[in-house]
């Protein structure tokens, strides 16, 4: 895994906006209204993408050189970059809702007694699976 990927984008200037597509890595295709929105969006869909591929141990393609896109009528190339270890670390520490079933006795004794039950969900697996709390 790398720190930093740079991959060569096209944007496609639409009446009903902009299309933006990343040859190298089909099925990230982000869009946006303006050409700012273009950048922040291609730079987030991109941190994403590859962030998945990480996670399924997807082979992440070198990059296309940037003078080697084939532009059509209305394209233009922008390269975008991404720094990927605070996409990673957010990624791995954001929250997961989970439905969960107990009796309804055991509820209502923890509902009274203040029971945070997502802290001692969180406590009682990593105390399962051997995590330092």
């Amino acid at each position: 895994m790398k720190e930093i990927y740079a991959f060569p984008a096209t944007l496609s200037y639409e009446e009903d906006g902009i299309t933006i597509e990343f040859p190298d890595l089909p099925g990230c295709l982000p869009c946006a209204t303006t050409t700012e929105e273009a950048v922040k969006n291609a730079k987030e869909a991109l941190g994403l993408h590859l962030w998945s591929m990480e996670r399924d141990n997807d082979e992440i393609p070198c990059p296309t050189d940037i003078s080697k896109l084939q532009l059509g009528q209305g394209e233009i190339p922008l390269m975008v970059d991404v720094f990927m270890p605070p996409i990673r670390e957010r990624q791995s520490n954001r929250f997961v809702k989970k439905t969960l079933s107990i009796p309804s006795w055991l509820n209502a004794e923890a509902e009274h007694a203040g029971v945070n039950f997502s802290q001692i969900l969180q406590t009682s697996l990593k105390q399962h699976l051997g995590l330092a709390q």
